[in-house]
């Protein structure tokens, strides 16, 4: 009886499901397609943090939230060589981006700029992410009721030490590597001495940055663009005044400038339609490593809402991309803050034996630290922003002790066990001294693998990238002096490096073979009755910031991992910045 009322359950959600689908489908089949003026100015809304995948399906791509990094990037690229697109309006929404895809947007920008279309940054009430994508227009307008909020970089972390002191819960964490602070996020109520250091460096680092960006967009001396910098944030006349904007105007007024005059406006969203895969005659395998690295199959809808990175998903990938004879070059785009250990080590082994077989180019993005850095090792070239953060070369373990809170919920516990180190993983007790020793013992081992990895994989001595390893997370740029990164770039200077290394020609353009690929409706079907995408996150989400929210994440899908006693290699803090 059960059964059957459960079959037939199962039936009707089958039945709404497929409708459903089949509605939408029909809905986007249907769609008017898309006729590009003969004269036209693209106006582009730029809202990051930007997706690094492209929706794997219709429902995806019918309720993301916008296109992903490399469709905007693309469809700029498109523009640029389009005859009919005579100008660029962007808007800068940048509320919660890191600095790796800023500047790679930044960037494409500037590229855009070389065709000699202009450029127009319209912007209304401007941070600071708003402003550095500005610096790469001709011309900066900005609303006379506006603001522009150019006031430095802060960089805010969460510490949960409190907060599990309250419920009982005891943080029995490890780590190895001076710097290697993922432990602090549970551990500590503040910074660390190291952990400040580290965070002081990265900051500096991006505001040089932002600083040059100024210096070159509005023509001033660096000194001068520090001093603008500290003179924010600015009301409209003042942004005016100290020459950080050319012309306060509205958004309609766009129309009676010189560029834009006697053009027709499309948005990008309609020209994103327009814009087809590059082709060519030779073929480049494009996986993305996006989100925490663990163990079994990727999840692109985790109950936390973040992507994770399975070993068994990603090395099926890159397995069929190496044996694939009509790949040419490989090219893996990182944005993992890492994870598990050892499913670090199953993705290095399998990319390491591409590596012998072909061209083997990695592109960092926002993060590839610790376990994400890891995975980039073998790779024959290393490309990143300038301010990806990179490295954290450096290992931690432990376990969440949960004895206090259930002793505040009434709620004894008991064990029995055989083996001397039977309870080594006990939730209900710290290590003692015999236990913390040995997973010491074992985490050097770890630790002293990712060295040796590092070091063979950037053909450097073992004892350099000891010590620029102890856990430090540094930005693109310090890693290229380091010996960790070998250019700065962006994920397409990352695909032409692979078709040098390939002996493609570049004339002749490239396809390219991008995983994760496209899912079908038994993939989608498996997905939603074999799992669920709502979790306590997702659940709160309303109460806080996208950047909170982000960092929230990150301890979510970061605690489990702790309870399986295995050893991690994970971003060191959860950063927040602004």
């Amino acid at each position: 009886m059960r059964r059957g009322v459960l079959l037939i359950l199962s039936l009707i959600l089958l039945a709404v499901f497929v409708s459903v689908a089949g509605t939408l489908l029909l809905a986007t089949l249907a769609r008017p397609s898309v006729s590009v003026p003969a004269s036209a100015t693209l106006n582009m809304r730029i809202e990051a943090p930007w997706s690094e995948i492209e929706p794997a399906d219709v429902f995806q791509q019918l309720f993301s939230t916008g296109p992903s990094l490399r469709a905007t990037i693309d469809a700029i690229r498109r523009a640029k060589q389009d005859s009919r697109i005579r100008a660029l309006v962007i808007r800068p929404a940048t509320q919660s981006a890191l600095w790796g895809q800023l500047q790679e947007m930044h960037a494409a920008l500037l590229d855009f700029r070389d065709s000699g279309k202009p450029v127009i940054a319209y912007l209304e009430a401007a941070s600071t992410g708003d402003y550095y994508l500005a610096t790469a227009a001709d011309r900066v307008v900005l609303m006379p009721a506006g603001q522009l909020d150019l006031a430095g970089l802060v960089s805010y972390e969460l510490f949960f030490r409190g907060a599990l002191d309250k419920v009982g819960i005891y943080p029995d964490l490890l780590h190895i590597g001076d710097y290697k602070s993922a432990s602090n996020t549970f551990t500590e109520r503040g910074f660390t001495p190291e952990h400040r250091e580290m965070t002081e460096s990265l900051n500096r680092d991006w505001y040089d940055g932002l600083v040059a960006a100024i210096a070159t967009g509005r023509n001033v001396s660096a000194e001068r663009a520090r001093e603008l910098v500290d003179g924010g944030p600015y009301l409209a006349a003042e942004a005016l005044e100290a020459g950080l904007v050319d012309e306060l105007a509205y958004e309609d007024q766009l129309d009676d400038d010189e560029p834009v005059r006697g053009t027709e406006t499309i948005e990008a969203s309609q020209y994103l339609k327009t814009v087809r895969p590059p082709a060519g005659t030779g073929r480049i395998a494009l996986l993305y490593a996006v989100g925490t690295i663990t163990s079994g199959k990727s999840s692109f809808d985790s109950p936390t809402g973040g992507l994770v990175l399975g070993s068994e998903t990603f090395t099926e990938w890159v397995r069929r991309a190496r044996v694939d004879p009509d790949v040419d070059a490989v090219v893996v785009r990182i944005d993992s803050p890492g994870g598990s250990a050892i499913a670090s080590e199953v993705i290095w082994r399998e990319l390491r034996l591409t590596r012998d077989v072909k061209p083997l180019v990695v592109s960092l993005g926002d993060v590839a630290a610790s376990g994400g850095y890891y995975i980039a090792a073998p790779a024959h070239t290393i490309v990143a922003q300038p301010g990806t953060l990179t490295g954290s070369i450096g290992v931690v373990t432990g376990k969440f002790v949960l004895d206090g809170a259930f002793d505040k919920l009434g709620i004894g516990t008991g064990s029995v066990s055989e083996g001397r180190f039977a309870e080594i993983y006990s939730p209900f007790r710290p290590f003692t001294d015999e236990e913390r020793a040995r997973i010491s013992d074992q985490m050097r081992a770890t630790y002293e693998l990712f060295v040796q990895r590092v070091a063979e994989g950037r053909d450097q001595p073992e004892a350099h990238i000891d010590a620029v390893a102890q856990g430090r997370v540094w930005t693109g740029r310090q890693a290229r002096e380091l010996g960790l990164v070998d250019e700065l770039g962006g994920l397409y200077d990352a695909v032409r490096i692979a078709m040098e290394r390939a002996r493609l020609d570049p004339g002749a353009g490239v396809r390219l073979d991008v995983y994760p690929p496209k899912r079908t409706l038994y993939d989608i079907l498996s997905q939603q009755f074999g799992s669920t995408s709502t979790g306590p996150v997702g659940a709160v989400g309303a109460l806080f910031s996208r950047p909170e929210l982000r960092a929230i994440r990150q301890a979510a899908d970061v605690m489990p991992l702790f309870r399986r006693g295995e050893p991690l290699a994970i971003l060191p803090n959860l950063f927040v910045t602004r």
